[in-house]
């Protein structure tokens, strides 16, 4: 009887094969799509069609037969190619989201610094300068969208099948999670559910046409983070950190991320950058000073915007209005509206 492999096992190995060029391995970016074990103990492998150029495709395939027939002793691989539409291009999963002109992720890489707030603010902020914008809230273990848009019980209507439609609140198209659970509902899902969430929300929510689709991502350098870069094309990253250095390490691993899976930065936004007093005025770096622009610096990309610590912008997300809407003459909004210039200028024509 012949040995039955686990498909487990060969992911595994193929995990260790890196796409030709380049320092990400053939699974994390999305090029090997099913493993299925045969009862005579070989194995079928359906591969993405990463690239138009027969050596690349060639130079995967043989790396493929290398790692399962010698490093797993499987005796029969077959190789099943899934080709895509010619628009996929020569780096794996740069599909452009049909309506969508460009897709903005908003990262960091840890929790508590504030990127829901800067991603909520910027996409309010792009609507404000008459721009058609959706909001995409990725943080499948933590959702902050229905809160800070104030969507209390509304839940998107279904347009028939898998599809639904986006809520609308501020001029922004939203979808989140939330808004599929109750408030205080835990998501307790393993990877492969998360991925296949962000998929869904990418795919069967009907955008529409739309200049901007910010992508509010969750912390860290995980399953939500590969699923985007691995299914369309990512336009620009915004990097949100405070100035202090336990943030700021945890920034340089998700800057370094998303440049291994080719995804363009478009610099820092540095948040909780100082506080003001309100009765004397006087200015207080409370988690230090310089921070995210010696990392700006030292990664070669734009210090954004700063963003000082203020009562009326965390008091305006807990009552589900961005503060860009709720005071667009704040300070804070005025550095938001900024923030959303840059960004729009640079866009590829």
């Amino acid at each position: 009887m012949a040995r039955q492999i686990s498909a487990e096992s060969v992911f595994e190995a193929l995990a260790q094969i890196n796409y030709p060029g380049y320092s990400t391995d053939l699974v994390a970016l999305g090029v090997i799509e099913e493993v299925t074990p045969k009862p005579d103990g070989g194995v079928s492998i359906l591969v993405r069609q990463a690239s138009e150029r027969d050596e690349v495709m060639q130079r995967i395939a043989d790396g493929i037969h290398q790692a399962l027939t010698h490093g797993l002793g499987i005796k029969s691989v077959e190789l099943r190619v899934r080709k895509l539409e010619a628009e996929l291009g020569e780096k794996t999963g740069r599909v452009h989201l049909e309506g969508t002109r460009y897709i903005i992720a908003v990262a960091s890489g840890k929790g508590g610094v504030g990127k829901s707030t800067v991603a909520a603010n910027l996409a309010c902020a792009l609507a404000q300068l008459g721009l058609s914008v959706g909001l995409l809230d990725a943080d499948i273990y933590g959702p902050s969208v229905p809160m800070m848009f104030g969507i209390g019980d509304e839940r998107p209507k279904s347009a028939g099948g898998q599809n639904f439609y986006p809520i609308e609140k501020y001029g922004v198209k939203l979808v989140s999670i939330g808004f599929f659970l109750g408030e205080h509902a835990p998501v307790i899902w393993r990877g492969p559910m998360v991925m296949g969430a962000v998929r869904q929300f990418l795919k069967d929510a009907l955008w529409g046409t739309q200049d901007f689709l910010v992508v509010d991502l969750p912390p860290g350098t995980g399953d939500a983070q590969l699923t985007l870069a691995q299914q369309v094309a990512v336009d620009g990253v915004v990097i949100v950190t405070t100035p202090q250095e336990v943030a700021l390490l945890d920034a340089f691993r998700a800057v370094r991320m998303f440049r291994q899976v080719h995804c363009p930065l478009l610099g820092v936004v540095e948040n909780m950058s100082y506080f003001v007093c309100p009765d004397c005025g006087e200015r207080d770096e409370l988690f230090g000073h310089g921070g995210g622009e010696a990392m700006a610096i030292q990664e070669h990309v734009d210090l954004l915007a700063r963003i000082p610590i203020q009562t009326e912008l965390r008091r305006a997300g807990d009552e589900g209005m961005p503060l860009v809407i709720k005071d667009p003459s704040h300070p804070s909004s005025i550095a938001f509206k900024e923030l959303a210039k840059r960004v729009v200028a640079a866009m590829p024509a």
